[in-house]
């Protein structure tokens, strides 16, 4: 390949993955909406709307009626009750919560199980899986985490890869892998996972592109430039507002 191709192809591959992000840029869908405006949503997570622009964010993943979906490391379920009302009465939500962390202290399950046996979130269920050995009951749509990818590195080394690789076959062909997490100083790498809970996101496309899957868009939807990606996320004028990345990988 000469210069002039390689200068072409890396030009193309900048503007598709900027179409791409902005493709989901308008209104979301109404099903979206109507997920996210959901009345029997708590008060504490719709008061969180304005910092973590749902809307905007299930958008650009593509998430529609039926899909089945992982929402990894779901907390207390913030994405969770979303997801459940966007992909509609067809669809399946698995609540992936680390199996070795809920036997030592099963309490850790309490939300998800609140929320399975809700009559209003029929679709959701707690599944329990390691996540570097992720397995699922049926083929993914989407594999989703969200605030979770820097803890993630703190973990044995290798963990990362092998639960890239897991989510990889947990995929259909054509699904879809949104990593979603606050960005760290440009070269950076790992070094502030634990202090600062943030993770540079070239790091992270480097290790989810090794599992084999391909960058589709990326979002700067929570981007915020007046973030210098130096402060703990949780600690003063940062907690709410860090600069995030968004990330849509497709398994070819």
């Amino acid at each position: 390949m000469n210069k002039t191709i390689r200068i072409f192809s890396s030009t193309a591959l900048a503007v598709s993955l900027l179409v791409g992000a902005a493709s989901f840029a308008g209104e979301a869908p109404a099903n979206i909406k109507a997920a996210v405006s959901n009345p029997a949503r708590p008060a504490a997570d719709s008061d969180r709307d304005a910092n973590r622009k749902p809307a905007e964010v299930i958008a650009f993943a593509g998430l529609k009626a039926g899909d089945k979906v992982a929402d990894i490391n779901p907390g207390g379920g913030y994405f969770t009750r979303i997801f459940s009302k966007v992909v509609g009465p067809q669809g399946k939500v698995y609540a992936v919560v680390g199996a070795t962390a809920l036997a030592a202290k099963p309490a850790s399950g309490d939300a998800m199980r609140a929320l399975q046996g809700d009559a209003g979130y029929g679709n959701i269920l707690l599944h329990p899986a390691d996540f570097d050995k992720l397995t699922t009951p049926e083929p993914l749509d989407v594999a989703w985490t969200s605030d979770n990818y820097h803890d993630f590195k703190n973990r044995d080394p290798g963990f990362t890869a092998a639960m890239n690789k897991a989510i990889f076959a947990a995929l259909k062909p054509g699904g879809t892998y949104i990593v979603l997490d606050h960005a760290a100083e440009k070269g950076s790498g790992g070094r502030d996972t634990n202090t600062l809970h943030r993770v540079d996101p070239e790091l992270v496309k480097q290790e989810v592109l090794a599992a084999g899957f391909k960058l589709e868009a990326e979002s700067n939807v929570l981007a915020n430039p007046a973030d210098n990606r130096t402060g703990k996320v949780f600690e003063g004028d940062t907690r709410g507002k860090s600069d995030q990345f968004v990330f849509k990988f497709k398994k070819p």
